[in-house]
């Protein structure tokens, strides 16, 4: 497999995780989900949802405190090591990808691995860190690749090289 290939794989995966950030980890889209999911039940969908909006990021934060201004920047910088984090992975392992099912498998394990790195070393800014709670972080980051990668690895399937 040539590198151009492989590139494409990495850059369909990447481009996949930043839309979803940026799509659905946006302020008025995390702030829409949290005002619904106090006006219905837990549904499967609702739990989806929420799970989208996990890699939260904003321009500012609601208040200036310094509490406030360590949870915008823990934020903000996880969401861009996602991104980051699935773009290593995949540059670094499509070149041993040869089938669809295969850059299916590589674009979602992409995700979770990258959301839980991405969780547990930005779980360190926050006030009053702990190795527990990143280790908890990293398992709530875990579960949006589990539940969200297979979006990227939808795409990294389909992309060129990942089927010859």
């Amino acid at each position: 497999m040539d590198m151009a290939k492989t590139r494409t794989v990495a850059g369909a995966g990447t481009i996949a995780t930043a839309a979803l950030v940026a799509l659905f980890g946006n302020q008025p889209f995390t702030e829409w989900v949290d005002r619904r999911a106090l006006d219905t039940p837990d549904t499967a969908w609702e739990f989806f949802l929420r799970t989208l909006t996990w890699p939260r990021w904003a321009f500012g934060p609601a208040d200036n405190s310094s509490e406030a201004m360590r949870r915008l920047l823990a934020d903000d910088l996880r969401a861009i090591l996602l991104i980051a984090f699935v773009a290593l992975i995949l540059a670094w392992v499509s070149k041993a990808v040869t089938g669809g099912a295969g850059g299916f498998l590589l674009g979602w394990s992409a995700v979770i691995f990258a959301s839980a790195l991405a969780a547990f070393l930005t779980s360190f800014i926050i006030s009053n860190p702990s190795l527990l709670g990143a280790l908890q972080v990293a398992g709530a980051g875990s579960a949006y690749g589990l539940f969200t990668g297979w979006i990227v690895g939808a795409v990294t399937a389909g992309a060129k090289g990942a089927g010859s």
